[in-house]
């Protein structure tokens, strides 16, 4: 099994069987099969090239971190903001679950992921891991169980029967009922999706101690009926006080098997491997939505992501549409009114110290007018990830519009603080809109 790490924009050499084969490298056949996984994800476009691309002796990594595995190899992608910093794999990888935990609301807790980082366990090994371990414990606890309804012919009433079947296929069998009853069962549609994911992670688990765990898991749910992954009863899944314990279990299962910017690849004719992935882009927007909540948390701000849905522009005419629609990463909003407007931005920012614009792009600086203009909004802000070129400080410039009272922010936030910094840092940043809006109310 040939297992490599790359980082955002990184790359990885390729051995096409010319020449020497370098100490960490791909063949060839390895390569496609993970250039396979790749164009196979909702995230690729249509080459795939957004997420790897050939380059005959690399492969290149885009902005997405994640695992890729095919047959005999895998390829892991952290994130890496900073080219001059000097952190480690196992430290940027605990970050990475740590993100996760937070933007997805998986409640995992960071303790044992910084342990099985420090082992140099794959983000694949350590969500593996985490998700059997937490499944195991709560297995021995009890599994959940829900009255089901089932239909069986007997010699004795049980509960109702079933007169149509009793008197079309039992008319001339007395000693046969057909009876329709209700039986306390684990065979559950939220059992159905545990077990579908611990059948599908044992194909993709490196450990032999998760191996161990996984298998036993089997056992433990050996009377939940297998459902293909396609045909898995998501629907049918209530949470509840009877099984709110599980919800962070559910949440992970979830993760493996069906999210939108995650997909496993359950054809048995492509590459059996699984692809999970994430745009860097989209987890700091959700990172960053998540941690406002809770620096909000005792205000009377609210925090909404991808809200608005504004249109731009209007067709000239009595039936003209509404064209161009704005969705900003994350509104502010105080008695249903948008006091800010939050545009995060995944890339470095101001490296150069002789750049009076700091690296922000115009078009970025358009958006944030239209938005402005558009959610009648005094606070914008674009923000970004804070890394070493920009000193020991984080970021943050004032500028205001011409032609008006918008004021447009830049900062950053640094993510290598750990959770309370980021939510005290949010808090800091928000205030002054909030300040701003009760004086204008």
């Amino acid at each position: 099994m040939t297992h490599l790490t790359a980082h955002e924009w990184g790359r990885v050499a390729v051995h096409n069987g010319t020449g020497p084969a370098p100490e960490r490298a791909f063949t060839r056949g390895q390569a496609n099969a993970l250039l396979l996984a790749a164009r196979s994800h909702p995230l690729a476009n249509r080459s795939g090239t957004n997420i790897l691309v050939d380059r005959y002796t690399e492969i290149w990594a885009q902005q997405v971190v994640g695992v890729i595995a095919a047959p005999g190899c895998s390829l892991e992608i952290l994130p890496k903001i900073d080219a001059a910093s000097d952190e480690n794999d196992e430290t940027i990888r605990t970050r990475l679950v740590s993100m996760l935990d937070v933007a997805l609301g998986l409640k995992l807790g960071d303790g044992q992921a910084l342990a099985m980082a420090r082992q140099k366990e794959t983000l694949l090994d350590i969500l593996i891991r985490l998700f059997a371990d937490r499944l195991l414990a709560e297995g021995r606890r009890g599994l959940p169980r829900a009255y089901l309804t089932q239909e069986d012919d007997l010699a004795a009433l049980r509960g109702r029967l079933d007169v149509i079947r009793q008197f079309t296929h039992h008319a001339v069998r007395p000693d046969r009922l057909a009876c329709r009853f209700d039986s306390l069962m684990s065979d559950t549609p939220l059992l159905r999706i545990m077990k579908a994911c611990v059948l599908m992670l044992r194909r993709h688990a490196r450990s032999v101690e998760t191996q161990r765990r996984l298998d036993e898991l089997r056992f433990l749910l050996s009377e939940v009926s297998d459902v293909p992954v396609t045909a898995l009863p998501w629907a049918q899944v209530r949470i509840d006080r009877t099984n709110r314990r599980w919800e962070t279990l559910y949440g992970l299962a979830k993760l493996f098997l069906k999210r939108e910017w995650q997909r496993t690849n359950h054809d048995a004719k492509a590459s059996q491997g699984i692809t999970l992935l994430f745009a860097m882009n989209d987890l700091f927007e959700a990172y960053i939505a998540a941690i406002a909540r809770r620096a909000l948390r005792n205000s009377d701000l609210t925090v909404h992501s991808q809200g608005g849905l504004r249109y731009c522009l209007m067709e000239e005419g009595e039936s003209g549409r509404q064209r161009f629609q704005a969705t900003p990463d994350i509104l502010i909003k105080r008695d249903g009114q948008v006091t800010m407007v939050i545009d995060t931005k995944w890339k470095m920012i101001g490296q150069n110290p002789e750049d009076k614009k700091r690296g922000v792009s115009q078009s970025d600086v358009y958006q944030m007018m239209a938005y402005a203009r558009l959610y009648e909004c005094r606070e914008v802000m674009l923000l970004y990830p804070h890394h070493a070129g920009l000193g020991p400080d984080a970021l943050v410039a004032g500028y205001g519009m011409m032609a008006g009272d918008e004021r447009l922010r830049i900062a950053s936030v640094d993510l290598v603080a750990g959770e309370a910094a980021v939510v005290q840092r949010l808090a800091g940043l928000i205030s002054p809109a909030r300040a701003a809006s009760m004086a204008v109310a």
